[in-house]
């Protein structure tokens, strides 16, 4: 079955069957080649089933749908009797870091043998029950569904776990002398249920069994979202093989991953956070019920750094000599013989899998100043294999090594941390973005408590970088458009994303339709963390955060008003949030829309809902229980009414004030528009100081501009006072309200505010004003910002299309042309559809 989906106007289908079986551990094992634009290797996928899986038949019900009843064809392997390995051809050092060879061992050539990858599909499923007819038995089979899309799919087979040496002792037998479905499944069994002490080891026999013969393919087919795999015989999820190797390609269109050019030139490749997430990376279950862990071998030419979700500070294959290894290996795609460099991560909390990120490129590592801050002392590096168990509280999580129940971890206030960018970067990293991690991360730490993860890589990625900033598990991505200016915005955004370690990662929602729980937290917490990280005095915090407030109520109600209101709903599925189809498959809201992702929605009215909160409670109510909310839901998925229910739980009868749940799903998240509490708090609410301050400069500004090209000698000039940055922001959003600013007031404001060289929320506001009064003389200052600012100039090729100005219109197609081949692809086709 073939879902054919709008981009433009449907939802994302996640069609992975967790209900019946699930993965808890990937090992990927894969060759980056920058010259045929392709990932290709192979992804080992251990599962578990339970008790629930029994009851199920191999029905697929909900899981795909078709119009057709016929029977589907899948690839026919010939039959493969697979007796004990001998154990002895393997070598007994299995540990994960053992494995520095480059080559992969024979590849799967036979891709003429009817498989079809996402492109030539032509099979369909039954729409209850599958049963396939592939000539030798009519009987039903268990169908596993993992989400893939974009991939070429070559070959699929049963891992022999049984013949890694000294697997025998996760089986009941003292010697493997008769390997059956059913021992191979009961080894994976006992590897993934080892007690979380024991990671190390675990990690090492994932790796051997990644190594480990095959010994059957299996039976596969793909279409546009997913691939479905099965075995002739295997009825349940419990009789399907637990250990499963995968062998594919990615595709240079893939939606997962970016191929593109660094600051300096350089070829490089992220992920970026599509819309379809990792299934165009690896073929994976995409729900975030399936909380899984991994580990990966990633080979790149020996000039390309390789940054991913991982716990360790990986470093390439080196000699002795801490040289790198210049191994040898030749690539299938491009043909060619290549100098590589092998680099190894690992995960041991279970996440989903579509936090795994990956970053290839000529990275250059920023050194900070020589005690830069006394308090890098605090950085020393906590492995897992340190930590003391002793318990400081029961975890309601699947048990991992986790950092909350390590004494030492939990007054960590620094992690260890490093910055990448382009050398051509270095300057800039220097001068803002090194000076502040430290701060941002001791400010994280005052707040909420312990860091969930031990280190974090920093990378500023390439222009064409579709937002800000982007938190994945140990990594984030910076735009360079936080470099600019000073340290404002780079600060800000960085608490942002430091925030999402603990809303967004550590605690994920189990529906992706309720996205405020992570941006709605990463928001309101952003500003608490950068005012701890300035140090500001308590009065100076809130005067700051009032200003933050006022902007974004601007922002949001221009948002309402120019958005569908279904699109402005937190909790769109309402009663229906959380739940999927028997086999576990679901769908995301509007998640292929292209809107979507210039929507700020979710973070804004996330935002004040939270803010309502804190201040009906009090900040230190407040900032208590949300310290004692994350320690009882890290490593684990909610919904909105377990943050809910457990605050109301918390809090003294008197300040509940007649909040309810109910309340504040009807109010808050199950509503579009304005929510009727923060309508009526703004307006009752005074100006703050800062806001007014700003107002006091705008009639400056507005009688500036009323006065006459010729002024009586005797007037005074007006004398403008020094802005924050958000208030810069503020004073240009009030100017565009203005119907007409002359030119001498537009040239006066460039040079009184410097606002060329102030960050880019600042230079955003600014290019608004020189489009909508045609002031010529700083059309470049648009040009620049449209090819260096990616992530926030869309909204300016609308405004440059709508003014129908010749120049403007002849400027907005210039930089199109010289941006588009690079541009994120959601980005350019909004921007193709502005513009043709």
């Amino acid at each position: 079955m073939d879902i054919k989906l709008d981009p433009s106007r449907d939802d994302l289908p996640l069609m992975a069957n967790t209900s019946h079986i699930l993965v808890k551990h990937y090992v990927l094992d894969l060759d980056v080649d920058f010259e045929s634009q392709i990932i290709e290797g192979t992804i080992v996928l251990f599962f578990e089933s339970g008790d629930r899986f029994e009851k199920q038949s191999g029905s697929t019900k909900d899981t795909c749908r078709s119009e057709s009843n016929e029977a589907c064809s899948f690839r026919m392997p010939a039959p493969c009797h697979s007796p004990v390995t001998d154990t002895r051809t393997f070598s007994s050092k299995t540990g994960y870091n053992d494995f520095a060879i480059c080559g992969k061992g024979e590849k799967d050539t036979s891709g003429k043998d009817g498989n079809h990858d996402n492109q030539e599909q032509a099979s369909g499923i039954s729409s209850s029950k599958y049963r396939c007819d592939t000539g030798n038995h009519g009987s039903e089979d268990f169908l596993l569904v993992l989400d893939c899309c974009d991939l070429s799919v070559l070959k699929v087979e049963e891992v022999d776990v049984a013949a890694v040496p000294g697997i025998d002792k996760f089986t009941r037998s003292p010697k493997l002398t008769v390997v059956s479905e059913e021992l191979r499944n009961q080894i994976v069994h006992e590897l993934v249920t080892l007690p979380a002490g024991r990671w190390r080891e675990q990690l090492d026999y994932y790796a051997g069994c990644s190594q480990a013969p095959g010994c059957g393919e299996l039976l596969f087919d793909t279409d546009t979202w997913n691939l479905q795999i099965r075995k002739t015989g295997a009825q349940t999820a419990t009789d399907f093989p637990h250990a499963i190797r995968i062998w594919y390609s990615t595709k240079p269109q893939g939606r997962s991953v970016t191929w593109t050019s660094d600051q300096s030139g350089r070829p490089c490749v992220y992920t970026m956070g599509s819309p379809i997430n990792n299934r165009a990376l690896f073929p994976c279950q995409e729900p975030p019920v399936a909380m899984s862990t991994w580990q990966a071998t990633v080979r790149a030419a020996a000039s390309f750094v390789v940054l991913m979700s991982g716990e360790n500070s990986a470093k390439p294959t080196q000699l002795r000599e801490g040289i790198t290894i210049p191994v040898l290996y030749f690539c299938s795609v491009s043909k060619h013989i290549c100098r590589c460099a092998s680099w190894h991560y690992y995960v041991t909390m279970p996440m989903p899998a579509s936090t795994f990120t990956i970053a290839v490129g000529s990275w250059t590592e920023m050194k900070p100043e020589p005690c830069l801050f006394k308090d890098l002392a605090a950085e020393r590096a906590l492995s897992p294999s340190e930590a003391d168990f002793r318990y400081v509280g029961i975890c309601g999580h699947t048990e991992y090594p986790c950092r909350f129940q390590n004494p030492s971890a939990t007054t960590q206030e620094i992690i260890p941390h490093r910055v990448f960018a382009p050398v051509c970067l270095q300057g800039a990293c220097q001068e803002t973005l090194l000076q502040l991690v430290p701060p941002c991360l001791s400010a994280a730490h005052s707040i909420l408590g312990t860091h969930p993860f031990a280190r974090l890589d920093i990378l500023i990625v390439p222009a064409n970088f579709p937002s800000l900033g982007m938190a994945s598990p140990h990594i984030i991505f910076l735009s360079q458009s936080v470099l600019t200016g000073a340290s404002h915005l780079c600060g800000t955004r960085l608490c942002h994303e430091i925030a999402h370690a603990w809303f967004g990662l550590a605690i994920g929602a189990r529906d992706w339709t309720e996205e405020w729980l992570s941006e709605g937290f990463a928001t309101h917490l952003e500003d608490v963390f950068w005012a701890e990280a300035q140090q500001l005095a308590p009065h100076e915090a809130q005067e700051q955060q009032e200003l933050k407030a006022c902007l974004r109520w601007c922002r949001l109600q221009d948002e309402v008003r120019n958005s569908p209101e279904e699109m402005q709903v937190l909790r769109p599925n309402k009663e229906k949030t959380g739940h999927v189809s028997d086999s576990g498959s679901s769908v995301i809201k509007h998640g292929l829309n292209p809107e979507k992702v210039f929507m700020q929605v979710h973070y804004l009215k996330g935002y004040f809902l939270l803010r309502f909160l804190a201040q009906r409670l009090g900040d230190d109510t407040y900032f208590a229980f949300l310290r004692k909310f994350v320690h009882t839901f890290h490593g684990q998925l909610i919904l909105s009414q377990d943050f809910l229910q457990m605050l109301l739980e918390n809090i003294p009868e008197e300040k509940r004030l007649e909040l309810s749940v109910e309340n504040i799903f009807r109010d808050w998240l199950e509503s579009s528009g304005i929510p009727q509490p923060l309508q009526r708090e703004r307006q009752a609410g005074a100006e703050c100081g800062l806001a007014r301050q700003v107002s006091a400069e705008v009639e400056k500004w507005i009688r500036v501009n009323r006065r006459p090209r010729k002024r009586k000698r005797r007037e005074a000039e007006e004398v403008f006072e020094k802005l924050l940055p958000d208030q810069l922001v503020l004073l240009l959003e009030h100017l565009l309200e203005q119907k007409t600013l002359n030119p001498r007031t537009l040239q006066s404001l460039e040079r009184t505010y410097h606002l060329p060289q102030q960050d880019a929320e600042v230079r955003h506001r600014w290019c608004e004003l020189i489009v909508k009064h045609k002031y010529t003389k700083a059309y470049k200052d648009v040009e620049r910002f449209l090819q260096e600012d990616q992530a926030m100039g869309v909204y300016l090729y609308g405004e440059l299309m709508l003014s129908e100005d010749s120049r403007q219109q002849q400027v907005a197609h210039r930089c199109f042309e010289l941006t588009k081949e690079q541009m994120e692809r959601s980005s350019a086709e909004v921007v193709a559809e502005m513009l043709f």
